[in-house]
């Protein structure tokens, strides 16, 4: 009997577009894999998601991404209906998108993070927060969505209080000068694995949304050209901190490498992606085709993997 599978994608976080483009590719792999597929863009509406969910599907595969898909949220609602559905659950999901929370939960295990701390907008846009160079995030987006660098010599943060539309608390963290590395982590009954590392190379300033998900504006090397000590710890850091959150299936952990500090010194996890991207793009399809697991076959695995846990 074909397996009916729903996709969910776009919802109303600043990441919907992106999100859009995950579960299409998603959908096609899955209907080529052979999955009786049903599209749901989800809006903020749980009637019209409840009706979208009617006839019931064997599994969901959440390839939303940001605010309402990535944060607990849906795989509350989803828990509740007793539908299994790919990713983490709702405590891992919760503690991976707020930064805050994670990186004390993160601290609290030994994985190197960024000096930081929470401050108000007020505070922001009185001046500096910390000696620059420093960096400024939403507590709990997604895709480096609203983050500033703030550099050497700049007179204040440009941070808008009119634009400014994610909370009134600001993280500051210390800016890590250096590369950019990230690790995707599959887990089955095995637990969970390391892929590999990536070292992304953006040909912008910063590798922020746009240089995310447009085409040329990163190079990304598969397998990072770094010390075998450092791809070593960078791996044993993404299953650690995998681990830490309760993570299930899927997870990308994000980390920021100053290679002028001898050994690991210079190594610091910024963050842990609980929905990593699906776009032609994203970096966790470009691990897994570097260990021989075609797109198609990534998403089936994924499908297969799927939980109702929280």
């Amino acid at each position: 009997m074909t397996r009916h599978v729903a996709v969910l994608m776009g919802g109303w976080s600043a990441e919907r577009e992106v999100s859009l483009t995950s579960g299409a590719a998603c959908a096609d792999a899955l209907e080529q894999a052979g999955f009786q597929v049903t599209r749901i863009d989800v809006q903020r509406d749980l009637p019209s998601l409840l009706a979208a969910l009617d006839p019931r599907p064997d599994v969901i595969f959440n390839a939303l991404h940001g605010r309402g898909g990535e944060d607990g949220l849906i795989q509350g609602v989803l828990a509740f209906l007793g539908i299994p559905f790919t990713h983490s659950g709702i405590l891992a999901s919760a503690l991976a998108m707020n930064k805050v929370t994670a990186k004390l939960a993160f601290q609290s295990t030994g994985i190197p993070v960024a000096e930081g701390r929470v401050v108000s907008k007020e505070d922001v846009l009185a001046g500096h927060v910390m000696e620059p160079p420093y960096v400024l995030k939403p507590i709990d987006e997604g895709s480096s969505v609203g983050v500033e660098i703030v550099r050497q010599g700049d007179n204040r943060p440009t941070l808008d209080a009119e634009t400014w539309r994610f909370g009134d608390m600001v993280l500051a963290e210390r800016y890590i000068p250096g590369r950019e590395l990230t690790v995707a982590v599959m887990e089955n009954g095995a637990g969970p694995r390391a892929m590999t590392v990536t070292e992304i190379r953006p040909n912008v300033a910063f590798y922020d949304y746009s240089a995310k998900y447009t085409d040329g504006l990163a190079v990304h090397d598969v397998p990072a050209r770094v010390a075998d000590e450092v791809s070593q710890a960078c791996r044993d850091y993404a299953v650690l901190a995998h681990r830490t959150l309760g993570c299930r299936g899927i997870s990308r952990a994000d980390f920021r490498f100053d290679d002028s500090l001898p050994g690991t010194e210079g190594l610091v996890l910024l963050e842990v992606n609980t929905q990593p991207g699906m776009t032609p793009l994203s970096l966790v399809p470009e691990q897994a085709a570097h260990l021989g697991i075609d797109f198609a076959d990534l998403c089936v695995w994924m499908v297969e993997n799927a939980a109702c846990d929280a």
